[in-house]
């Protein structure tokens, strides 16, 4: 196992999640396919069809969802593939069956006003108590400045950029490029590409920085600080941010259902909206497949045809 996940970090680029999620689901089928008593190394050869039917079959019968599912058919086909490759086992139990259908569902997406009125809670929140705080004589803390306006250049970027939460997590800010309007980010497997910032994206980590400063010293403001830290100057976590939208969904009177990724969504399908080139979005979401950036198209005619109901007296 320890091989095979080697060769996935090194041949397949895998991310240490994906890695994690493979023999996650390899172990899976080991405690499914051998007793607990029969100890490891396991004869990998042994499985037949009908062993991996079954498997998946589990699965199903459990309630399972497509994804899930198909998920799982995919980790242990890599496995196989893996296994043949190195001559541990003639050939794959996984390899010609199919995974269920992938129920095809279209993406959340925030208005062009929800997106305004989640970016600028924080804002107006700290703009509010700052308001308060002078009414009262006082300043508002360094510690709470800091937390609005990081909150509203995390949430600014996510959207300038259509980032996976998980991808501007780690930015440090020599990584950004303000006065261009750029950054490089790691996706998945590793892969790396371009993403533009725009102008209020820029103002709001600015501001960020200038807050981090004063909150917790020029230290967390040199290139090689994280562009975002938690209260206690740690690196901030993909977790944390999550909890913080759902603090700012709540103020701005939105679905606590939305979620950062949901951001990125709103991302691809404002700019085909207004236009965009599709082949354009794809590189900027970074997806390897066409396919994969098509069905934001369908949730723009999806909107168009919720639009047209709504004020068509004939429709």
């Amino acid at each position: 196992m320890k091989s095979f996940a080697a060769y996935l970090s090194a041949e397949r680029n895998a991310s240490r999640n994906t890695a994690g999620g493979y023999v996650q689901d390899i172990g899976q089928f080991a405690a499914f396919r051998w007793k607990p008593s029969e100890k490891p190394p396991f004869d990998w050869g042994a499985v037949t069809r009908d062993d991996a039917r079954a498997f998946l079959g589990a699965f199903a019968r459990a309630g399972a969802a497509p994804a899930t599912i198909r998920r799982k058919l995919a980790s242990l086909r890599a496995f196989y593939r893996f296994l043949v490759r190195e001559s541990a086992v003639p050939s794959s139990p996984f390899a010609d069956l199919r995974g269920p259908r992938a129920a095809r569902t279209l993406p959340r997406v925030l208005s062009a006003d929800e997106t305004r009125r989640l970016l600028e809670t924080p804002v107006r929140r700290l703009e509010a108590l700052e308001s308060e705080r002078a009414a009262a004589g006082s300043f508002a803390a360094p510690a709470e400045r800091y937390r609005c306006l990081r909150d509203a250049a995390v949430f600014e970027l996510l959207y300038s950029t259509g980032c996976r939460v998980g991808e501007i997590a780690p930015l440090k800010w020599k990584d950004l490029d303000l006065a261009a309007g750029k950054t490089v980010v790691t996706g998945k497997g590793a892969k790396q590409r371009l993403c533009m910032i725009g102008g209020p994206a820029k103002r709001a980590l600015l501001r960020a920085r200038e807050a981090a400063r004063e909150c917790f010293g020029d230290g967390a403001a040199a290139d090689s600080a994280n562009v975002f830290l938690s209260d206690s100057a740690n690196p901030f976590t993909p977790r944390e941010i999550e909890r913080r939208m759902k603090r700012w969904l709540a103020d701005a009177g939105l679905p606590s259902s939305i979620t950062p990724h949901k951001l990125r969504h709103s991302f691809a399908t404002h700019l085909l909206d207004a236009g965009a080139d599709l082949r354009s979005v794809q590189e900027m979401l970074g997806h390897s497949s066409l396919a994969t950036t098509q069905i934001y198209t369908h949730v723009s005619v999806e909107r168009l045809k919720e639009e047209y109901a709504k004020a068509h007296p004939r429709a």
